[in-house]
């Protein structure tokens, strides 16, 4: 009596599912090589030698030394994963607070306009004029200190 042995290859649905299964733990792989590969470059607390020496040791033996990695220093990979994200969004939130807020302080020319504007208006002599120019034209006025403040006589 000789019975049959049915392989996971004579069925075409099982070969699809292995064939399916072993793509997916190859992608798997190269997504855990360059994680790898990635935290060494990041951490700084290795020094240069043991950077050169881990990342020889996943070249040379690539599965082994992937393995030893993730045992010996996995447990921080996380740690750096997320400090790394952190100080990206950080530096995203500092951009946008940057650029949304704008240029708030006027400029020269503007102040300078609105100084003319005040004495045409004749709240401020020529004299109390000709000073808050030379201070708006120095750097040290009210474009350079606040953006409220104005040279004006209290009306």
């Amino acid at each position: 009596m000789s019975a049959q042995t049915y392989l996971a290859y004579d069925f075409p649905l099982l070969s699809a599912f292995w064939a399916m299964l072993w793509f997916f733990l190859w992608i798997m792989w190269f997504v855990l090589l360059f994680r790898v590969v990635f935290d060494i470059f990041r951490d700084d607390s290795l020094s240069g030698w043991a950077k050169t020496g881990w990342m020889v040791f996943c070249i040379v033996l690539p599965f082994l030394g992937v393995f030893v990695y993730v045992i010996a220093r996995g447990k921080n990979m996380g740690r750096r994963e997320i400090a790394h994200a952190r100080q990206q969004q950080e530096a995203m939130d500092s951009y946008i607070r940057e650029t949304a807020r704008g240029d708030d302080r006027p400029s020269r020319v503007d102040e300078l306009t609105r100084l003319s504007e005040i004495r045409a208006r004749g709240d401020i002599t020529d004299e109390e004029f000709r000073k808050a120019k030379d201070l708006v034209l120095s750097g040290s006025g009210p474009s350079a200190s606040s953006p409220h403040a104005t040279s004006t006589s209290g009306r």
